[in-house]
């Protein structure tokens, strides 16, 4: 009844929008691409399974490339497209790592590399308030003004993470942190196609103080599958996200968000395996237990908290816990994750573009999904034969260097210690370069 009341409130300023000249509808219209080279020397490994990072050096180039568009065909409702191409790939090929080096990459050589419609959705906002603030525009947002407080229907084709565990200094990999580590909390293991995206729809209840987000999305038909699954009675992906923002700084808002997740799919499950080839004396295999309408559920705690006025320099800090027994479905083989980073941003060195970043992060893996990689199973992520298991340790740090405002440059250096939670291989030191251009043009 709310929503019913804010949107005939709201009707009278669509009346008189509609009473006025006609004018130009409010868009945007954006591109970017992306170019990332990495490589790694050659390190320690006694031995490497399937699903195992190649211990001789490699190097490799992914490119992507996007357009897009967005158009308010109402005062009140957005249309956003988004055509993608992701090209090339990753040094081992995207696997081997539970925080793998590049979030550009593809890892499901079944996606292949042709243009592909990455999102395709609409956005109604609400107003449940009179008090406006306004927004600048960027690829997915028109620039404009918007209601302070704010219902927001998001649905179609789209990101779970482009609603949920977003973080201020750790969520692009095009100008942020590259490693899955810091763009996504890696427990997570958010509904989406291999490629990152779903069909779904999230509701966002935005006040001053705090926010309430609810989504629920498909999930693919197999483990990192390319396809997604129509049973959505016993399929689908939900999550709910609390964000509070108490006022500790005034001019250095700090942000909390507390996500809670539940996946239903056909899913296997590693304590089963595990038992089926005790019983029949093979490797386990989990894809050999999946029944429909498993369920495998999580928590995240996500915060940004912003150090200068402005928060171009600030920490992030994320944790992230799932049930470890069902089998890693869509994001990355990690069963907990605590991660802790801090970016810089450059007007202290008098180039206000320009921002470093460094962060450390821990991903772990429950006894039954560690014992089953140890007696030879493979995931969609890890498998390397054998495993004496430690929790995988990721450095990251960046340099980005912003020459022009559409062009960023970066310098990164990984170092990931325990590479799969396998202690008898590695570290692998990686480095890497970014070439980052984007540009938007738009009419609020």
């Amino acid at each position: 009844m709310h929503v019913l009341v804010a949107l005939f409130a709201y009707w009278p300023r669509c009346s008189d929008a509609l009473d006025a000249p006609p004018a130009p509808l409010p868009y945007t219209v954006g591109g970017q691409t992306t170019v990332v080279w990495q490589y790694h020397p050659r390190f320690h490994s006694p031995y490497e399974g399937s699903e195992s990072l190649h211990h001789e050096h490699d190097d490799a180039v992914s490119h992507s490339y996007d357009l897009y568009v967005g158009v308010r065909v109402l005062p009140w409702l957005d249309l956003y497209v988004n055509p993608e191409m992701i090209r090339g790939g990753g040094v081992g090929g995207g696997i081997g790592l539970a925080g793998y080096t590049n979030g550009e990459v593809i890892r499901n050589p079944q996606a292949g590399q042709d243009p592909f419609l990455s999102r395709a959705f609409l956005r109604a906002t609400l107003p449940l308030g009179d008090a406006r603030e306004t927004v600048g525009g960027d690829l997915l947002q028109i620039a404009g003004e918007r209601p302070t407080r704010r219902l927001v229907l998001t649905g179609g084709v789209l990101g779970t993470t482009d609603v949920f565990d977003t973080n201020r200094y750790a969520s692009s990999t095009r100008t942020e942190f590259l490693n899955w580590s810091f763009i996504t909390n890696t427990a997570y293991d958010f509904a989406a196609d291999t490629r990152g995206y779903t069909r779904g729809a999230a509701l966002e209840w935005i006040d001053e103080r705090w926010t309430l987000r609810l989504g629920a999305f498909q999930m693919p038909t197999i483990a990192n599958g390319v396809d997604l699954d129509g049973d959505l009675l016993h399929s689908h992906g939900d999550q709910a996200e609390l964000e509070l923002r108490p006022r500790l700084w005034p001019d250095r808002p700090t942000v909390v968000r507390l996500l809670g997740y539940v996946n239903h799919a056909r899913m296997g499950s590693y304590r089963e395996a595990l038992a089926l080839a005790a019983r029949e004396g093979t490797t386990p295999d989990v894809t050999a237990t999946r029944r429909r309408g498993r369920v495998k559920d999580g928590v995240t705690v996500n915060v940004e908290q912003p150090i200068t006025a402005g928060g171009e320099t600030g920490l992030f800090a994320r944790g992230g816990w799932n049930d470890g027994h069902t089998e890693t479905f869509a994001y990355t083989e990690a069963d907990w994750t605590a991660s802790l980073g801090l970016q810089l941003g450059g007007a202290a060195w008098h180039r206000a573009g320009d921002r470093v970043g460094v962060a450390v992060a821990a991903n772990g893996l429950s006894d039954p999904h560690a014992d089953y990689l140890a007696r030879g199973g493979v995931g969609f992520e890890l498998g390397d034969g054998r495993l004496r298991y430690r929790p995988e340790t990721v450095l990251e740090l960046y340099y980005l260097l912003r020459p022009l405002p559409w062009i960023a440059l970066t310098a990164d250096y990984q170092l990931i210690v325990d590479p799969g939670s396998n202690a008898d291989r590695g570290p692998v030191s990686v480095v890497g370069v970014r070439l980052h251009l984007e540009g938007t043009i738009g009419h609020g």
